[in-house]
């Protein structure tokens, strides 16, 4: 059953608003057991153009964020070779919240506590738009990745398995 948007407003909704660019909203009634494919054939969405949100720690201490298409794994050492790292690895779900202000499955790459460097897996260039979190679980945000790069400045790379 859908949502409407005004009873759910989360920091990365604030802040398109606020930035007024063109996006979508998505709200739904989310299980906590799916996976984003079933999440993504659910709501009817092209699985390859629905991304997650993955907050990685690199070597350094330093926090990265890399947005990858739901049916895919993120690459640890071409995550690592995008942000200039010798090696990342997977932020434990307890610590995303402390540090980025979102639980597990509803992590997006804007509205976070702080801008970490963001990467974007390359096939987000073969879609108009995209879907990601919209800053809780069972809300997607839908847009042009390069309008979401007005938001959140990322880099374009080659980053899954």
């Amino acid at each position: 059953m859908a949502r409407s948007a005004k009873d759910h407003k989360t920091n990365a909704l604030r802040e398109l608003a606020a930035a007024g660019l063109s996006h979508e909203a998505l709200f739904f009634e989310a299980d906590p057991s799916m996976t984003g494919v079933e999440i993504a054939h659910a709501q009817g969405e092209e699985v390859d153009a629905v991304f997650k949100t993955l907050v990685t720690e690199g070597k350094s201490g330093a926090h990265y964020v890399f947005l990858v298409p739901v049916a895919c794994e993120l690459d640890l050492k071409k995550a690592a070779a995008a942000a200039g790292e010798k090696a990342v690895a997977m932020c434990k779900a307890r610590d995303l919240l402390p540090l980025t202000g979102y639980v597990h499955g509803g992590c997006s790459p804007i509205g976070m506590k702080k801008r970490f460097p963001t990467f974007v897996d390359e096939t987000a260039q073969l879609f108009d738009t995209i879907y990601f979190s919209g800053g809780k679980v069972g809300c997607q945000v839908r847009m042009a990745p390069d309008d979401l790069g007005l938001l959140v400045p990322f880099r374009y790379a080659d980053l899954t398995v």
